[in-house]
């Protein structure tokens, strides 16, 4: 699967083009979208080949509130704007890889407002789980299920076969329109199993190499990624354990579930991350910013497809305690900072050596600030050493020599050093 070799930029794009809170759905924006393309020679530049698109399609406010799936958002512009713009980044060799909101639509999707209008009445009644006996906040005069509690959330019937007529329609039409590479499935882990073997059958039908990948949190990530299912899934399990470890002085946690992993998902790429457009910034989650570089070394050298949410390869700060839209901001031209250049050359590493993507995995030392491991594939061996400590420390292995000064990390190839970051000092941006 091309996914599995591949780098990824996520960009939430309603954010990135700074577009309007609410949408007045009267009039269009002026090609918003099209700021994407400007954005491409940055991708390229930092080593990136790949993107993972947040919600682009008609909504009310961010997004995940769908109300047409075969329309652009009004903000953002046209489906001609999109379009181009796909042109754009296929023509870079870059992959498309859509936010795919299936669970729930919002209160303006087209079907539930005739719902509103018509009551019992409408033919759309069954393609949600409407109750008819009590109200609701917005009181519509009846109540419905929705999405862990929000209401602006309308959850769908995926079980009733003409939703997913409708949901298969919009995306042969973002393939055929778009040539859309792959889909993230929002909230994977609430979608009904069914219909995510049905969705896989048919998303294969239309490219033999569609990608699916899920949103997952928490529990057994093969219960969605599996040959019925699901290619890969967000893996927020070593997302915590990453900047955890760093901030309690304990690498235990990330390697134990490294460690775990291996044995659980042998053979499976796992989408891994230090932050996204649901959770704060790393820049910020952090309580020593001179880890900032040894994680990204970190995430670069383990086992699963490495992705870069948009701003963090400059140390963009975002807190989630201040609501989503500080974690989604307008990407601003920025120089690039020591901790770009870091990353632009793990970029470059990851892409030389296949053992990165697909190589075993062995763990070599561990200790509480130390931790070091090898990735191997047909007698190519690369090691990443990390020292969070304040003090040097030695960290050899047999015929290998590895004294690592303090805050330090470090990525060799068949003994050769390919990669090598001491934190002396660092600062964030704003």
């Amino acid at each position: 699967m091309w996914a599995n070799e591949k780098i990824f930029y996520h960009i939430y794009p309603l954010g990135f083009c700074q577009t309007a809170e609410r949408n007045s759905f009267s009039s269009y924006s002026q090609n918003e979208i099209c700021k994407i393309s400007e954005q491409i020679k940055h991708i390229k530049n930092l080593g990136a080949n790949a993107i993972y698109l947040g919600p682009v399609f008609e909504s009310t406010v961010h997004g995940y509130d769908t109300a047409d799936y075969f329309k652009l958002d009004s903000r953002l512009g046209t489906n001609e704007d999109f379009a181009l713009v796909c042109k754009n980044l296929h023509e870079n060799n870059i992959k498309i890889v859509l936010d795919g909101v299936f669970n729930h639509v919002g209160r303006d999707f087209w079907a539930f407002k005739d719902v509103q209008m018509n009551k019992g009445h409408s033919p759309y009644v069954d393609w949600f789980f409407i109750q008819w006996d009590t109200n609701n906040c917005y009181n519509d005069g009846f109540s419905y299920g929705n999405w862990e509690g929000c209401s602006d959330l309308v959850k769908l019937n995926l079980r009733n076969p003409y939703v997913k007529e409708h949901i298969f329609a919009a995306i042969r039409f973002w393939v055929e329109k778009f040539d859309i590479d792959g889909l993230r499935l929002d909230v994977a882990y609430c979608l009904d199993k069914d219909f995510l073997r049905e969705l896989r059958i048919f998303c294969k039908s239309l490219k033999h190499d569609f990608w699916l990948m899920g949103e997952t949190l928490h529990g057994d990530y093969n219960q969605w990624m599996n040959p019925e299912m699901l290619d890969s899934v967000t893996n927020y399990e070593c997302y915590k354990g990453l900047f955890s470890s760093c901030n309690s002085k304990n690498l235990f946690e990330i390697a134990h579930s490294i460690n775990r992993q291996v044995g659980l998902y042998r053979g499976k790429h796992m989408y891994t991350f230090l932050d996204n457009h649901d959770v704060s910034r790393i820049a910020t989650a952090l309580n020593d910013k001179r880890d900032l570089k040894l994680l990204y070394t970190l995430l670069f050298a383990m086992p699963g497809i490495p992705s870069i949410y948009y701003g963090s390869e400059f140390g963009v700060q975002g807190d989630k305690k201040h609501g989503d839209r500080g974690l989604r901001p307008l990407d601003e031209y920025r120089e690039y900072t020591d901790l770009t250049h870091h990353i632009k050359n793990l970029c470059h590493i990851y892409h030389q050596y296949k053992a990165f993507s697909y190589g075993t995995y062995e763990e070599l030392l561990l200790g509480n600030e130390t931790y070091c491991f090898a990735r191997e594939l047909n007698g190519e061996r690369v090691i990443c050493a990390i020292n969070i400590s304040e003090k040097s420390k030695d960290m050899s292995y047999y015929s290998i020599q590895i004294d690592m000064p303090a805050k330090s990390a470090v990525i060799y190839a068949n003994g050769q050093c390919l990669s090598f970051e001491k934190a002396e000092q660092y600062s964030c941006c704003a």
